[in-house]
């Protein structure tokens, strides 16, 4: 169900779908309604499909895993994550990071040199490193003159039975606070990030003809999805909350909102 006329007019043109993943095609490991057979409707209506996630909690490997296991049927090279974004910009810097990740992302830096000193500090969703010990560790390695990363900035996530937590946003907001330092973000809703997903589709010349799926108004639909001009779509559920779409540091309201994933995908397909 669509919040208005307006966000069904430029679902028209719609060759191509940026998906976010958690909140909206499922919550931890519950799968929002009729996600998994309107993925596969997309597919079969020759929709190209990417997933754009900043899920950090976890490995790549280990999300892809969930998602086949929650009866999503995907390519392991589809999904974008901005903990890949992450490790692929240490990476390119040389940085010997200090990772303030949970162990099961820490898989996916096993061979990234983490040596001393560490001229980087990664921060990602890990609620069992946001503690004093280790926020004062990564403030005096940033004192040191390291690099501060933060993989992204959401203020927080939807968990089991819909219920909200804090994301790393807070928490990297208090290390350039404490350190004097900006932080260099690479998940969504940087422009670069979506560009990665975009270049893969071939449709980086046509972004205005993907639509952005998420339920977050400003971390899925803000920023550069705005700036390369990607039709925005919210859905109602995950961490959405009613009047999301109208907050104040909202510039520019969704091109449409709907009750669910599987509502826009209906809309994508009959029309």
């Amino acid at each position: 169900m669509a919040a208005s006329a307006s966000g069904l007019s430029v679902l028209k043109g719609i060759r191509g779908m940026l998906l976010d993943l958690s909140g909206t095609l499922h919550i931890d490991n519950v799968v929002t309604p009729n996600a998994v057979e309107a993925l596969r409707r997309l597919r079969n209506a020759g929709i190209k499909i990417r997933f754009v996630t900043n899920s950090t909690k976890t490995s790549d490997e280990r999300l892809y895993s969930k998602l086949t296991g929650l009866g999503f049927e995907l390519d392991r090279s589809e999904i974008f994550t901005s903990l890949g974004a992450a490790k692929a910009l240490v990476r390119a810097n040389g940085y010997r990071p200090l990772l303030l990740l949970e162990d099961e992302a820490l898989e996916q830096f096993t061979d990234i040199d983490q040596s001393k000193p560490h001229t980087a500090v990664v921060v990602g969703l890990a609620p069992s490193k946001f503690d004093y010990q280790h926020m004062d560790l990564a403030f005096h390695t940033l004192l040191n003159g390291a690099d501060l990363v933060g993989i992204h900035k959401a203020k927080y996530y939807a968990r089991e039975q819909n219920r909200l937590a804090m994301g790393p946003g807070g928490f990297v907001a208090a290390l350039e606070y404490a350190a004097d330092k900006k932080a260099t973000l690479v998940g969504k809703p940087m422009k670069q990030f979506y560009e990665l997903a975009l270049k893969d589709m071939d449709m980086l010349e046509t972004p205005e003809m993907v639509a952005m799926v998420g339920d977050d108004v400003l971390a899925d639909l803000g920023g550069g999805a705005h700036e390369l001009g990607l039709v925005r779509l919210l859905v109602r559920t995950g961490k959405y909350r009613p009047g999301d779409e109208t907050k104040q540091q909202v510039q520019l309201q969704p091109d449409g909102v709907f009750d669910t994933f599987a509502a826009i995908v209906e809309a994508v397909v009959s029309r």
